[in-house]
């Protein structure tokens, strides 16, 4: 993403926001490169894996999928979108606040 434009990194974070929002989980691991590493430690209490990292779009998706189906009042309001040299950060609130 080096070099995104703040109208492109808006238009993205919109996008992203509303793939979750639908619950599609194929429209939200488009977002990704298919080698994206996520790291996070309710991983490991969800999924008992002692690193805390999940790799790739198979992984990280049947992780998500599971998230989905366990909440299915899941939403993203976006807050705002800050878009460095290599990164796009999205600020939301999610829907326990």
């Amino acid at each position: 993403m080096s070099g995104m434009r703040p109208e492109d990194a808006r238009r993205f974070a919109a996008q992203w926001a509303a793939a979750w929002n639908a619950h599609d989980l194929d429209r939200i691991l488009s977002h990704y490169a298919d080698d994206f590493v996520m790291r996070s430690p309710v991983i490991v209490q969800m999924t008992g894996e002692s690193s805390g990292s999940l790799r790739g779009k198979a992984a990280v998706g049947a992780y998500w999928g599971r998230a989905l189906a366990a909440f299915p009042g899941l939403r993203f309001e976006l807050l705002d979108v800050l878009c460095g040299m290599d990164s796009v950060t999205i600020y939301y609130q999610g829907h326990r606040g």
